[in-house]
């Protein structure tokens, strides 16, 4: 059976488009505020093909010019606006994604948390849905220095040891499961095309099949 589910976070159990879309516009405002960028306005829709890389990595797809002591303080802006955004109640969980990590703890599954998101953000959801009732191990890549999951996996597979899936929406959550040859559940729901999804062991159309998908890979 398998003893370890390790979930991404924004697109897998945490709908972020709302809540990036936002900070993202405060952030090209400043760009643009401040000669930059030209003006435009960026929607949820379009901020949302950022949400899952981590918060270096973005920069240098979006901006690949922006010198990095420039990109620091728009990054940082985006970070400060979602943390401000849990605390205030604006984050919007995936419907019923709480009872899905309740009901594997039931089962004794092991649960870990694994994101390119920053420590601060982390912990905000740590703290207001008091995460640590639903996972064993907390992983956020900025605790890593940005590099990428397929590496954070080495320090999660030492103190979650055992047999794993890997559940996420992007194509850095299905290398994880590729590079160290376990079953993934491609979240087709997040923000990550079919393509990115196409190495996936199956696909989850809804949050609320990730427990039926898991059971049966555990089988």
């Amino acid at each position: 059976m398998v003893k370890t589910v390790i979930f991404d976070w924004d697109g897998t159990l945490h709908n972020t488009k709302a809540l990036y879309g936002e900070a993202f516009r405060k952030a090209y405002a400043w760009l643009a505020e401040n000669g930059y960028a030209p003006e435009r306005y960026y929607s949820d829709d379009d901020a949302a093909y950022y949400i899952g890389m981590n918060a270096v990595d973005m920069w240098k797809v979006f901006m690949p010019d922006l010198p990095d002591e420039i990109a620091a303080i728009p990054r940082g802006i985006i970070g400060e606006s979602m943390v401000s955004s849990v605390y205030e109640g604006k984050a919007k969980l995936y419907p019923g994604a709480l009872d899905v990590l309740k009901t594997l703890k039931k089962e004794g599954y092991k649960t870990a948390f694994l994101s390119n998101c920053r420590v601060a953000y982390m912990e905000a959801f740590r703290n207001y849905y008091k995460l640590d009732e639903y996972f064993d191990k907390m992983y956020a890549c900025e605790a890593f220095g940005f590099i990428s999951k397929v590496e954070i996996f080495k320090t999660l597979r030492e103190e979650l040891p055992g047999d794993y899936i890997m559940v996420g929406d992007r194509k850095t959550d299905l290398d994880v499961a590729e590079a160290y040859g376990f079953s993934s559940i491609g979240c087709a729901y997040g923000f990550g095309s079919l393509e990115e999804l196409s190495k996936a062991t199956v696909i989850a159309e809804d949050v609320g099949g990730l427990v039926g998908l898991i059971r049966s890979l555990s089988s």
